[in-house]
């Protein structure tokens, strides 16, 4: 029986060819599809004039190799990477949800359109690197956070648009910004410090409410940068700073009030107006109706409350002259006045509806943190004043001491020392902007382990207090110089506004919240779980939080459920955390713990002294003995007994 013949070497390798190239054509395709489906939904979202997306129909391809075959289309071996629709007449929803769909794509051109409303959730695009928007009518403030983590971003162009608040803090965490296009708008506040040293086109022009120095990163720009902003001073503008005396706090509220005070007049007129026919009895606080985050201070002037009286009785003056003080919760520390405090050089580090923080240098002293709360106007004063006291007992080397706090009706002050370092948001998502190098693996298991302790503590001190922390984030973190962690915003939902505590607070964000209406003893360990993947994955959480299509609200721990734990090492992993070949096993370990954190069943999920537990275990290398943890307690209360000196609290 003759033996079947064997294809020659040559033919073998044909034919294998052969199959490469039609898997490559298969995968096209079905990329080519994919494209397809997601562009023409966002088509669907689009108010369009004169059929000018005529050819993007059902059935065609958007590409055919590095040749686009629908209008607006840039193509690249069969996928779409971008989107140049301008001058289009395009109006309608910007529908990003359907943009997530097309997985190549990294530049948007929509410039000249009719678009309008605030700017679209772009961050949800993390891998964009081109963005222009200019010459639209977007409008209102842009969130801090909207380019957070866009670590690709290099071009962001939203001139000529209707834009105000303040340039959001997220743009300097962009470590490839090359141009930033923000003219023609209405921003105000200061320009911030952008520290990259890749910028090479940057314009704000004719935002006349920008105020205050230029940046040194920025002064080799253009002065055309800068023209028609009166209060913009240095270079590169012909018009010197006065710098021998930053805004003191007091001014910096003092202004605020002001302009509230005028806006609170206008509506109160308003609201007389048209209740003229109503008895007094009946007339409303005009201050009311108003969002929670309508203004920087709501201060209810005129309003009536058990605890103030009326502002014109006979004692006012002597109870304006008792509350005027601040109140110290630490006896090792030195004292000042609310004088002394309101004179200091102050630096505003972050504006939200939560509150305002400031950074105030004291003259001939330290350096302070002030945080003013707005939503914290329905507690009395000896409800509020016992809680201070008691959050000023805690002692432990990972909670932020409150150093002092001052109570008014209107509004609340909470002071604790300023922490050079910073916050572990930054330091996860900013790091390059600000300089600072990478979180590698050891410090991100240490700061872990440092949260976890701080936790432990609030819930043993705190038993009363259903969720002891209640906004446990990133941004609550701040690190020590070694990054030990420092808990900061601990213990405040018993204090907060509960009306807008749903608004405000992120463990009011968790799945029982959301699917109950309630928050629970294990909510706490639903936000650690959230942080630790954060930690763990380098990718901010706000990114993952929208909802899917059955209704249901996603979260970064979705996003992980989403891939297999055998390609958790090579996809879930922060590639920044630098070498961890001999840790994977460990990193699994905690990775395992984060997800257990997050069930969703608060009734299955981990309880803190579990959590704690386990993530003591979890050790830097693999096959690592850990020696020091019998001496963890001792450890504790050595740096419990040093923290004033660490911090320098003895001003």
């Amino acid at each position: 029986m003759a033996r079947p013949s064997t294809p020659p070497p040559t033919a073998l390798f044909l034919i294998l060819i052969l199959i490469i190239s039609l898997v490559e054509q298969l995968i096209v395709s079905c990329t080519a599809s994919t494209d397809a489906e997601a562009l023409l939904k966002f088509k669907s979202s689009l108010e369009i004039t004169n059929d000018a997306l005529g050819n993007w129909a059902t059935g065609s391809s958007p590409c055919s190799g590095d040749k686009a075959n629908w209008i607006g289309i840039l193509c690249e071996k069969g996928n779409v990477w971008g989107l140049k629709l301008e001058n289009m007449g395009l109006r309608g929803n910007i529908d990003i949800e359907s943009l997530e769909g097309v997985p190549h794509l990294r530049t948007i051109s929509l410039m000249n359109n009719h678009f309008q409303g605030s700017l679209p959730d772009v961050k949800r695009l993390g891998a964009l690197k081109s963005l222009y928007l200019s010459r639209n009518h977007f409008s209102g403030n842009i969130p801090g956070d909207s380019f957070s983590s866009m670590l690709s971003l290099k071009k962001v162009h939203l001139a000529q648009n209707e834009l105000e608040g303040q340039i959001p803090w997220s743009l300097v965490e962009l470590p490839r910004l090359l141009e930033l296009r923000l003219e023609g708008n209405k921003f105000s506040g200061q320009i911030p410090h952008f520290h990259q040293n890749t910028i090479k086109s940057f314009n704000v022009s004719n935002n006349d409410q920008l105020h205050g120095p230029i940046p040194q990163s920025l002064s080799h720009m253009d002065p055309s940068s800068f023209s028609g902003i009166e209060g913009l001073c240095g270079p590169p503008l012909n018009k010197p700073c006065n710098t021998s005396k930053m805004p003191s706090i007091g001014s910096i509220i003092m202004v605020s009030i002001a302009v509230t005070l005028a806006l609170l007049a206008i509506g109160a007129g308003i609201v007389i107006l048209g209740r003229r026919n109503q008895s007094s009895s009946n007339e409303e606080d005009p201050a009311h109706g108003k969002s929670p985050c309508a203004s920087e201070l709501d201060p209810g002037v005129g309003s009536k409350s058990p605890d103030r009286g009326s502002s014109h009785g006979s004692g006012s003056g002597k109870r304006s002259a008792e509350s005027a003080k601040l109140s110290f919760v630490r006896e090792d520390s030195e004292k000042f006045d609310l004088s002394d405090l309101l004179k200091a050089s102050a630096e505003i580090l972050g504006s939200g509806c939560f509150g305002s923080s400031y950074k105030a240098a004291l003259t001939n002293g330290p350096v302070m943190v002030v945080k003013r709360f707005k939503q914290m106007n329905n507690v009395d004063r000896e409800e509020f004043q016992e809680h201070m006291r008691r959050i000023g007992r805690l002692r432990h080397p990972n909670l932020l001491p409150l150093v002092a706090y001052y109570y008014k009706k209107e509004e609340k002050l909470l002071i604790t020392n300023y922490v050079e370092k910073g916050s572990l948001a930054v330091q996860l998502h900013g790091h390059q902007a600000v300089g600072q190098p990478a979180l590698e693996w050891p410090a991100r298991l240490k700061i872990i382990k440092g949260i976890g302790k701080g936790l432990r503590y609030l819930y043993s001190e705190l038993p009363s207090l259903i969720t002891p922390h209640g906004h446990l984030k990133s941004s609550n973190v701040l690190l020590k110089a070694n990054y030990e962690p420092l808990l900061s915003d601990y213990g405040l939902i018993p204090v907060v506004n509960q009306e807008h505590a749903h608004e405000l607070m992120v463990a009011y964000k968790s799945p029982e919240y959301s699917q109950q209406g309630r928050i629970t003893k294990k909510t706490d360990v639903w936000c650690f779980g959230l942080l630790i993947l954060e930690i763990l994955t380098g990718k901010f959480p706000a990114n993952f939080l929208h909802q899917n299509k059955s209704g249901d609200e996603e979260d970064l721990a979705s996003w992980v459920k989403t891939i297999p734990e055998k390609e958790w090492n090579s996809q879930v992993f922060d590639k920044e955390m630098g070498p961890t070949k001999s840790s994977e096993g460990e990193m699994l370990k905690l990775l395992r713990i984060a997800m257990a954190c997050c069930e969703s069943d608060f009734e299955k999920r981990l309880d803190l002294r579990e959590v704690v537990e386990k993530i003591e275990e979890v050790k830097e290398k693999d096959g690592d003995e850990d020696f020091y943890s019998s001496y963890a307690s001792e450890a504790d209360i050595r740096s419990s007994r040093g923290l004033s000196d660490e911090l320098n609290f003895t001003m």
